[in-house]
Order: C-alpha cells, then sequence, then structure tokens
C-alpha cells in the first residue's frame, strides 16, 4: 500500500513540477489551429486541435498539458535527433516509410517514432462535443465485422484493459481490408514490421499509465469506460474512409 501510495504521489509531484517550470520541448498549441493528418511537417509536433480543459471531466487538463507538452513532445524530439543519427531525410520520407521499415534502424528511433506518430493520430482521435456513436459505410464495416457497436466496444475495451504493461488498442484495416482489433507494446504500432499486429491504425488509445493515472490512478478499465464520450468519430471515419 506505501509502495503504492508513494508511486502516485511520484506521479502528482512529476506533474505539478511540470508545469511549474513551463513548456521547454515544445511551443504551446495554437488553439486556432486545428490539424487534419500529419502536415506540414510529420516528423514534428503539431498544435493540439483542441484546448488542454476540452476534453473535460473525461480528461483532466493537468493530464492533458503534461501528456501532449513532456512526453509526446519528448517523443517528437528525440524522433528529430534519431533522424539526423541515421540520416533520415524528413523532407523526402515519409514517416510510415520509417515505420514499415523500422527493423533497420535503432531501437531509439523505434520507440520514439512510434511514440511520435502514436501520439499525433491520438490527440485527433478525441474531441469535444463529438458523436456518439459511427454513421454510415463505416458504421456498417464495424456491425459487418464485429456484429453490433456495443460488441465492438467491448472487444476494443478489452484489448486496452488486458495489454499487460503500457501499450495500444488498436482498431485496424488490415491487408484484406477487413477491420480487426488488436494491441501493441510500448510505442509500437500496426505499421511497423516488427509488430504481430499489422495494418492501417483507424482507431488508437493510449493506455500508458501517463495517460491517466492522474484522475484515474490505477483503474484503467474505469479510463477506458469514460474514453469512449471523447472519441471524435468523425475523424475516425475519414480515417477509414481513406485508407
Amino acid at each position: 500500500m506505501q509502495k503504492k501510495q508513494n508511486r502516485r504521489a511520484f506521479i502528482a509531484n512529476t506533474g505539478k513540477a511540470a508545469l511549474a517550470t513551463g513548456i521547454s520541448l515544445t511551443v504551446l498549441p495554437s488553439l486556432a489551429n486545428s490539424i487534419v493528418g500529419f502536415a506540414p511537417n510529420p516528423f514534428a509536433q503539431q498544435a493540439l486541435p483542441y484546448d488542454y480543459k476540452a476534453l473535460e471531466p473525461i480528461i483532466d487538463s493537468m493530464t492533458m498539458e503534461i501528456h501532449y507538452s513532456k512526453h509526446a513532445a519528448a517523443y517528437a524530439k528525440n524522433l528529430g535527433d534519431a533522424c539526423i543519427a541515421e540520416k533520415v531525410a524528413t523532407d523526402v520520407t515519409t514517416i510510415e516509410s520509417v515505420l514499415h521499415n523500422i527493423s533497420k534502424y535503432s531501437a531509439k528511433m523505434r520507440n520514439n517514432c512510434g511514440g511520435h506518430y502514436n501520439h499525433e493520430l491520438f490527440w485527433q482521435c478525441m474531441g469535444p462535443a463529438t458523436g456518439a456513436k459511427p454513421e454510415g459505410k463505416f458504421a456498417a464495416a464495424i456491425d459487418q465485422s464485429f456484429g453490433s457497436f456495443d460488441a465492438f466496444k467491448t472487444q476494443f475495451t478489452d484489448a486496452g484493459k488486458n495489454r499487460f504493461g503500457s501499450g495500444w488498442a488498436w482498431l485496424v484495416l488490415n491487408a484484406d481490408k477487413k477491420l480487426i482489433i488488436g494491441s501493441t507494446p510500448n510505442q509500437d504500432n500496426p505499421l511497423m514490421d516488427i509488430s504481430d499486429l499489422k495494418g492501417n491504425p483507424i482507431l488508437g488509445l493510449d493506455v500508458w499509465e501517463h495517460a491517466y493515472y492522474l484522475k484515474y490512478q490505477n483503474k484503467r478499465p474505469d479510463y477506458i469506460n469514460a474514453w469512449w464520450n471523447v472519441v471524435n468519430w468523425r475523424f475516425v471515419e475519414k480515417r477509414f474512409e481513406g485508407a
């Protein structure tokens, strides 16, 4: 019990210290800008498409600010360093091509390219005042693949709950154009050639503790159940239609 309390206090204090010292790794997001995709530079951190407090009470503003301006910003910075060290020409190379061939790169590239891509997608998969459920062709594809929207939610939730340690839950469109659900460890994703789960990520959920611990502590299932209320289904539908 004491160990759990110490861990909780450490994370909370770290968060407070981060806010007190200000943003050092990235510029504060321009809240007037809304990003679609990873333009203009997919290897650089983009502005959030909403305010830090926009997803409250599901995701609190402190968690959003620390997550974006510290954790995600560190992945972007370290990715830039890895690209320089490993001579990746980011002006002519796509981030997807790096991920597709990640086995040829260093562990630093794997961790940070995955971490950066995953977070850039994650921010856009969420939003304030979003739709309650998918519509149109995407909704029909979910019903066809999983039986119903509720069955899909249950399977996806289980993928996130049951991911041992840190990682991600994914809805993926595979090479056969079928929707499948799975998870990856750490900052791996389905685009990587080393991943057991392969395909085009349509929806991703971060289940690292830093994504939820300040509000939900060790209750990952509570975080996932609440997270469904901020999924940006319009964005996810566009991902599906463009895959």
